[in-house]
């Protein structure tokens, strides 16, 4: 049984939600911050949403329609979804075998004093690519790196340029990226394919930016030995801790699907912890003297992949860096994705994108006068039937067979 035709929406009309949802989402900034993402953006979505589905109403469209475009929108993104969970899990039992401060650990090695500014670019781009997080490398090495340059009389603002520019390096082409993951579900887009084409632009522009940095570096003076010991004495880095890494990336280079490769990795970082650091994974699950030993590590491995692990070390920059991760921590995005696809079902279940970009309709129609026209004039043609451009004859032409 073919849908039954809706009249097409008016031009306020189809604005009428996207403009709520702009508004809220910036009420939401304006009143919360950057603590919008936890929860206050998602309720702006749901209530952009039901305004939505208040102007969709009024063409026809049941709520039982409305649902089922909301809900076939979901569906399309679930794939994403999974691969967060998958990436939240795997940071986790990487944070808890030591592989995320092993990248860290040798990144700092890279640290050239000639050259600081280049080098604390490359040393953010390496780091975000390998733990998917732009924030966290700022939040972390980048504030270390910004006191660096201060003690060594160099430029604070060269340096957050710098800082910034490797950190979204990763964001962006990182696999364990939930922007990148984020990005490729909306699309419905494969994840390895998306970032392939992201590559393109990245790695260009993060050259460039390298050549930059180069330009202005200069001498100077910075001993990390007093970091990397106690880097190495809270996990005992070794390149064995790159493991995990070396799995993930050979799965993906066999084009194993992303949620598969990414779990089998943080699987992969939970044995590699209790194989390497059997204690700290006990310490962390914390389990009753009555618990065995082998389900305490269980319990350990368990924890790290749902809430992710939380670092004791007593050095206040390491924990910050090392505890993180688990399933629990992707659910704030996870919320804005559903809401968000959401969002998307409704207002394309009536066309609203369609006609705001046609805002030269008319009464509901569409006035295809002024493209016919345009199209014969670029042809050069004077003499022209403008209902088919095939019918088109050259301009003097006879018009008779």
């Amino acid at each position: 049984m073919p849908e039954k035709s809706h009249p097409p929406l008016a031009l306020i009309e189809a604005v009428i939600p996207i403009a709520s949802l702009i508004l809220l989402v910036a009420l939401s900034y304006y009143l919360f911050g950057d603590r919008g993402s936890s929860g206050p953006n998602q309720v702006a979505l749901v209530i952009a949403t039901m305004v939505a589905v208040l102007v969709t109403r009024r063409h026809g469209h049941t709520l039982e329609d409305l649902g089922n475009a909301a809900i076939t929108s979901v569906s399309s993104g679930i794939g994403a979804i999974f691969i967060l969970f998958s990436v939240g899990a795997l940071i986790g039992t990487w944070a808890l075998s030591g592989t995320l401060t092993a990248m860290i650990y040798y990144g700092l090695q890279l640290l050239n004093p000639n050259y600081f500014y280049v080098t604390a670019a490359a040393i953010c781009a390496v780091v975000s690519f390998g733990i998917g997080s732009s924030w966290t490398v700022v939040g972390t090495i980048g504030i270390g790196l910004m006191g660096i340059s201060t003690n060594m009389g160099l430029d604070p603002a060269i340096t957050a340029a710098a800082v910034i520019s490797g950190a979204y390096f990763g964001d962006t082409t990182s696999p364990l990226s939930d922007s990148a993951n984020l990005a490729a579900g909306a699309a419905n887009a494969n994840l390895y394919a998306h970032i392939r084409e992201t590559v393109l632009t990245s790695i260009p522009a993060l050259g460039l930016a390298l050549a930059v940095f180069w330009f202005f570096s200069g001498a100077g003076s910075f001993d990390a030995s007093a970091k990397l010991a106690a880097i190495n004495d809270a996990f005992h880095i070794s390149p064995a801790l790159f493991v995990p890494l070396i799995i993930v990336v050979g799965l993906a280079l066999f084009k194993i699907p992303p949620f598969t490769t990414i779990f089998l990795g943080a699987l992969a970082g939970g044995v590699l912890a209790v194989i390497i650091a059997p204690d700290r994974v006990l310490t962390f699950a914390d389990a009753d003297d009555s618990v065995p030993r082998w389900l305490g590590l269980i319990k350990g491995i368990w924890l790290a992949l749902a809430s992710g692990y939380v670092s004791t070390s007593g050095d206040l920059t390491i924990d910050m860096l090392a505890t993180r991760g688990g399933m629990s921590s992707m659910l704030d995005t996870i919320w804005l994705v559903i809401t968000a696809f959401a969002f998307g079902g409704v207002v394309e279940k009536d066309g609203n994108l369609s006609s705001i970009d046609r805002p030269d309709h008319q009464g509901g129609k569409i006035n295809r006068e002024p493209y016919r026209r345009t199209g014969c004039r670029r042809i050069g043609n004077e003499h022209c039937d403008c209902r088919s451009i095939s019918r088109c004859r050259p301009a003097g032409a006879d018009v008779q067979k």
